[in-house]
């Protein structure tokens, strides 16, 4: 009788830490969301596309984004900073080096190399700037919420805007032309969106597309008597070589727009458009939040540029013979040298 009693008790006391541990599974026991990481010293990694002015820009910003919020080189972090000059196997063997490092961060300027470290690493935070879209190049499942470990700012220019600005330079155009590098996804979003831009203005766009610097030359003469004005995207190539564009359309009269100010500097006629130096400050201030555990990437929305402030080349403008009228020049950035 006392062991029948013994035995009951101890099913009892069984079968009740039982119900205890399926309470904590289902309620208290619930796994907390994970905090995100700290780093008071950070290691990050650099890696740039190839070297124009406008990537130059934005990698300066990103490391004086980060020197504002109190990350000092030399004191609590330290850049491995590497350049792929346009080669897809420097790119892979840059994100091999920065994850065999175990960088803390990787900041990846332009398109193609925010790809390369993304399929590198899907634990090691990366934070991209000069890259158009990063839904469509397949960084994140969403612009607003990424999902993942790629965050970062948005080069989306106001295309639809800076082909107004070419029409306004040069009245009475009725064909664009265009010319992009055709392996660039950034190059063809907004080409894309320049096409349907014209068409609601009853413009016709013809397209040239490069795959190396070398193709410039013979892509722009092919667009020569055929078009009143160049339309040339935020595109990675044509930016690091722009005199090798204009050397063909200052001799054919034809006006250049350009996605952003640094390729008006360096020989274009006009833009309306991004300052990758800006982005790369918010990029930095982005980064800067990750490493002081305040945000992670997976929730952190793509920042973009609202204003855009006319950039025209006055210098160009006259050697094309280009009258420019005064409410354009109101308000712009004038580059007369």
């Amino acid at each position: 009788m006392a062991t029948w009693k013994n035995s009951k008790i101890k099913m009892a006391a069984l079968g009740l830490a039982v119900i205890m541990a399926v309470g904590a599974i289902g309620c208290g026991g619930a796994k907390k969301k994970e905090e995100p990481k700290k780093w008071s010293k950070a290691s990050v990694g650099i890696v740039q596309l190839v070297e124009h002015a406008a990537l130059d820009a934005a990698n300066k910003g990103f490391v004086d984004g980060l020197a504002k919020r109190g990350y000092k080189e030399g004191e609590n972090i330290s850049y491995d900073r590497q350049n792929a000059q346009a080669d897809q196997s420097n790119l892979q063997n840059i994100a091999n080096r920065f994850v065999n490092n175990k960088v803390d961060l990787i900041c990846a300027i332009a398109t193609p190399a925010a790809q390369t470290v993304a399929n590198a690493t899907n634990t090691i935070p990366i934070v991209g700037t000069a890259i158009t879209d990063y839904k469509a190049a397949k960084l994140v499942k969403d612009n607003n919420k990424p999902g993942g470990n790629v965050t970062g700012t948005t080069d989306m220019n106001p295309v639809a805007a800076q082909l107004d600005l070419l029409l306004k330079i040069k009245p009475g155009i009725k064909t664009v032309g265009t010319i992009y590098t055709s392996s660039e996804v950034n190059s063809q979003i907004q080409i894309d969106i320049l096409k349907k831009a014209a068409e609601a203005k009853n413009v016709k766009v013809i397209e040239a597309t490069v795959s190396s610097v070398n193709d410039i030359q013979q892509a722009a003469r092919s667009l020569v008597g055929k078009c009143e004005g160049i339309y040339v995207p935020t595109d990675n190539i044509l930016a690091s070589a722009m005199p090798t564009l204009t050397m063909i359309t200052d001799e054919a009269k034809l006006p250049v727009i350009c996605g952003e100010e640094n390729m008006v500097a360096a020989g274009g006629t006009a833009t309306l458009g991004i300052n990758y130096y800006e982005l790369g400050l918010v990029t930095g201030d982005m980064a800067a939040d990750i490493l002081q555990g305040k945000a992670k990437p997976a929730e952190m929305a793509i920042q973009s540029q609202k204003q855009f402030t006319p950039v025209i080349n006055l210098k160009v403008a006259d050697k094309l013979g280009v009258k420019i009228a005064d409410e354009l020049l109101k308000g712009a950035t004038v580059i007369r040298k």
